[in-house]
């Protein structure tokens, strides 16, 4: 109202703008100055001038009024699936292939939804969900945590990893048992493979020696490539991956343990309100996965 009022510099005009009789403008423009203990106007009759004070007041306002127009724009983006916001976490070995191809399809059907990525360890990942600092995560293998909701996308078979020229790279399968005097290259804990490798082991009656740690199924690859001990790695496109960052990848032997594989899922608060973009990707990530299964 006062931005009409001073731009137009007539109250006549403004009213009709704002469409209000001229003395209601005019009582509500004397009440905003003795709310603010100062005159914001030069009055010449029924015309009006900005002066020092009003001109300061003005470009206050005017860019008040630019951040609530933005912030309205921005809501309505949030509400509208065409144009929202995903806020997606997940493992560092999804990104190789998973995410990209979700995000993939489901952009070819609501190309304006803007997707804010990060990546982390299982817990990490599990903590923003939890914390409302992401919307949906992926993690391996089903979290824990109380309240989350979980929808299993697909499962990958494990394999021991070993070097080209270890005594079990000719097997078509192994048990962890016949590895339980070996070095292991294992991810960090906190880690979901890590976390696997862990609940293998104890159920195959021994602890694995562990003699080298990471973040990164890529490194624990080349890790064993070059034959600083054996790892637990999953079948499939990541594997092809963790073996690429070496010149000649480790030789991966299915597991023959019962339990050898992990569930890959979606996990959200089961407390938060989804947006609707974000409704509207996790119902496709989960037709995704029954398309696939």
């Amino acid at each position: 109202m006062e931005v009409e009022a001073s731009v137009l510099e007539h109250v006549g005009a403004a009213a009709d703008r704002l469409q209000m009789s001229q003395p209601t403008l005019s009582r509500m423009l004397a009440r905003l100055e003795r709310r603010l203990g100062v005159e914001l106007f030069d009055r010449h009759g029924k015309r009006l001038s900005l002066n020092d004070f009003g001109q300061v007041y003005y470009e206050r306002a005017r860019r008040a009024q630019a951040e609530l127009d933005a912030a309205a724009r921005e809501l309505a983006d949030l509400a509208n699936p065409a144009h929202g916001v995903v806020r997606l976490s997940f493992l560092h070995s999804f990104g190789g292939r998973l995410v990209p191809e979700l995000i993939a399809g489901f952009r070819r059907r609501s190309g304006a939804v803007t997707f804010t990525l990060s990546q982390d360890a299982a817990e990490v990942v599990t903590d923003r969900v939890l914390d409302g600092s992401a919307d949906l995560g992926i993690v391996s293998p089903k979290p824990a945590a109380t309240g989350l909701g979980w929808r299993e996308l697909l499962r990958q078979r494990l394999a021991l990893a070993v070097p080209a020229d270890h005594r079990l790279a000719g097997r078509r399968q192994v048990r962890l048992a016949e590895v339980a005097d070996a070095e292991f290259v294992a991810m960090r804990t906190g880690h979901g493979m890590r976390a696997i490798l862990e609940d293998l082991c104890a159920a195959a009656d021994f602890r694995p020696r562990i003699v080298l740690e990471s973040s990164d199924l890529v490194t624990v690859g080349g890790l064993v490539a070059a034959g600083l001990g054996v790892a637990l790695l999953p079948l499939g496109d990541v594997v092809r991956g963790a073996g690429a960052g070496a010149q000649s990848g480790p030789v991966l032997v299915p597991l023959a343990d019962p339990g050898a594989a992990r569930a890959v899922g979606l996990i959200w608060s089961a407390s938060a309100a989804p947006s609707d973009a974000v409704r509207v990707f996790r119902d496709f990530a989960v037709g995704w996965a029954q398309r696939a299964g």
